[in-house]
């Protein structure tokens, strides 16, 4: 029994990542992990019971460490709108380190998060928590409007993921002479969606887009 858990679970859980992200949680397959993470389906067992128990492993640890990450800006110093962008430019460069996160959060979204268990649940909780604190400071602070704070921690959030997730579905338009996407680059969708936010939190703009 000593052996299997010199293994290193991260090894693993690399690999059902991918898995994850190409075929979805119904799809993946718990030898094709095996044979990416080259351990057998006994070792992978070992740590993780299940397909179950590895696949929420995975998420409980992007959700901490995304959390960590913005729970360190929200601490830090700076403006409330410094700190959205901040938000913004963080959740983007989470996702690019970890390529197969968007594709994995756009199928549990699609699926009605039926994978997730209160555990996994309460992890993904910590980011729009952190999140709104951030938000709800800045309107107490009277720096923005009054909003409701998860209404902003969407607003940043799911275009981000969408963007990240369609990057190869872009390319490939961009191919057939369609539309031309090659210049929506995502440093600058990023500033673009860090200038839309401020705009959109910003005192007097609820006011401006009722009159205008």
């Amino acid at each position: 029994m000593a052996r299997p858990a010199r293994v290193s679970p991260d090894r693993i859980l690399a690999a059902a990542a991918l898995e994850f992200a190409e075929r979805g949680f119904a799809g993946a397959r718990v030898d094709r992990i095996a044979r990416r993470a080259h351990v057998n389906k006994a070792m992978l067992y070992y740590h993780f019971k299940s397909k179950n128990g590895l696949y929420r492993t995975l998420l409980r640890r992007m959700f901490t460490l995304a959390a960590a990450r913005l729970r360190a800006i929200a601490d830090g110093a700076g403006s409330h709108a410094e700190k959205v962008d901040r938000v913004i430019a963080s959740m983007a460069a989470f996702m690019d380190e970890h390529a197969f996160f968007p594709a994995i959060m756009l199928r549990e979204v699609a699926e009605g998060g039926v994978h997730l268990d209160r555990e996994t649940l309460t992890a993904l909780a910590a980011l729009p928590a952190v999140v709104g604190a951030i938000v709800h400071r800045g309107v107490k602070a009277r720096a923005f409007r009054a909003m409701p704070p998860m209404f902003a921690y969407f607003s940043m959030l799911a275009p981000v993921i969408f963007f990240l997730a369609g990057t190869r579905i872009r390319k490939e338009i961009s191919h057939l002479h369609v539309v031309d996407m090659r210049e929506s680059s995502a440093d600058d969708f990023i500033r673009h969606m860090q200038h839309a936010t401020r705009r959109a939190l910003a005192r007097g703009s609820a006011r401006h887009a009722r009159t205008s």
